[in-house]
């Protein structure tokens, strides 16, 4: 299959090396703003650079893209419709707005195409061992053409509906998330403010019913006050909006989304903009400090 891959991120350079790799039998041609990570991602990988967003889904029989918002989503969505192709199918893994997803359904359906909005979960590990979660809105039919192919970087993807629909099982996703993180936050310190062994404590609660991704995944490093990788304060910052904008329009209260989204706010003024979102520890932490002074 000819697949074009548009965002060379922390998402997508992976989920491209993925569809590239021999096993998979894919076609791929990538495109991203800077040239040079394209080129660069052609150097490791079986693929070819696009000049171009036009030229990347010209003959794609499968245009594939992971970009930061719907700014960057309308852009190339501009550029690329007088040139994609019918029958075309555009699978999004952005995380945006429920309404830009059904707008750019709209428009594809009026050259022919399908466009998927399909939303991530599991980050970029998930996305490095090709086992991400994929939440799938959209025509039925197009899903089923383009399951198979997302089965190289992904272990779990399920149709939720129509078009938006993936964007807002992905919004629940999140609010879900923010809520236990800052909950993880202010359980570690409080037992460390006890005087507890942090990591005894996190062993013990992974075996209980108090376990979660996060703890699993995160607590070592929130424990250490590590936050040099993953999905940035930034990032989540990006989705907790998008969540507070669609429950505004819903009427839907969100009152411990809302706080965790201020406590965001907190984490970035504290210069936390590039760390990961975990970094919600940072804040509990310098907050339960004497005259909020970091902790050793």
């Amino acid at each position: 299959m000819k697949v074009a891959v548009i965002g060379l991120g922390r998402m997508g350079w992976p989920i491209a090396g993925h569809l590239a790799a021999p096993a998979h039998g894919h076609e791929v041609k990538v495109f991203d703003i800077s040239a040079d990570a394209a080129a660069t991602w052609v150097g490791d990988h079986a693929g070819g650079a696009a000049a171009s967003v036009a030229d990347a889904v010209s003959d794609a029989e499968l245009v594939v893209s992971s970009l930061p918002a719907d700014t960057e989503m309308h852009t190339v969505v501009d550029e690329a419709l007088a040139h994609v192709a019918e029958n075309a199918i555009w699978l999004d893994h952005s995380t945006i707005s429920a309404s830009g997803a059904r707008h750019f359904a709209d428009e594809l359906a009026k050259r022919g195409a399908h466009f998927l909005d399909a939303p991530v979960s599991g980050g970029v590990d998930g996305a490095r061992n090709g086992s991400l979660t994929v939440m799938v809105g959209g025509d039925e039919a197009a899903f089923a053409r383009a399951e198979p192919t997302m089965a190289a970087y992904a272990g779990r993807v399920t149709h939720m509906g129509a078009s938006g629909a993936g964007q807002i099982t992905k919004m629940t996703n999140q609010i879900c998330v923010v809520g236990v993180a800052q909950a993880l936050a202010e359980g570690l310190d409080f037992a460390i403010n006890a005087g507890l062994d942090p990591e005894r404590v996190v062993h013990v609660m992974t075996q209980g019913s108090s376990t979660s991704w996060e703890m699993e995944n995160r607590a070592a490093q929130m424990i250490a006050g590590e936050y040099d990788f993953g999905f940035s304060t930034t990032l989540m910052r990006k989705d907790v909006g998008l969540v507070l904008d669609e429950a505004s329009a819903m009427n839907v209260s969100l009152p411990v989304t809302a706080m965790v989204a201020q406590f965001l706010a907190d984490v970035h003024a504290l210069g936390g903009a590039d760390w990961d979102w975990c970094s919600l520890m940072e804040r509990q932490r310098r907050l339960s400090a004497p005259n909020g002074a970091a902790q050793d």
